[in-house]
């Protein structure tokens, strides 16, 4: 692990010391899982490695219109403002 300094609010420090009591962890611990739930959500997931995961999941489907259809509507709805 690296060390790092933070500056923090009264009220940063005072939810952090609360939490820290209510579960039991560390301040640090918690400061590192809050990291980790931010990064997950905010950046950004390599965009090969998912079209790689989305590739072929619609193949075999008969349950779906083809693209034409859906062209052709989106087309319609797009003329009428209904988008």
């Amino acid at each position: 692990m690296v060390r790092t300094q933070v500056y923090l609010t009264e009220t940063e420090k005072s939810h952090l010391g609360r939490l820290s009591e209510r579960t039991g962890k560390s301040q640090s611990e918690i400061i590192r899982q809050a990291i980790d739930l931010f990064a997950e959500r905010y950046v950004p997931h390599d965009r090969r490695v998912c079209l790689r995961k989305a590739r072929g999941m619609w193949r075999g489907r008969s349950d779906l219109p083809d693209l034409r259809t859906l062209r052709e509507e989106f087309d319609r709805s797009s003329a009428t403002g209904d988008v």
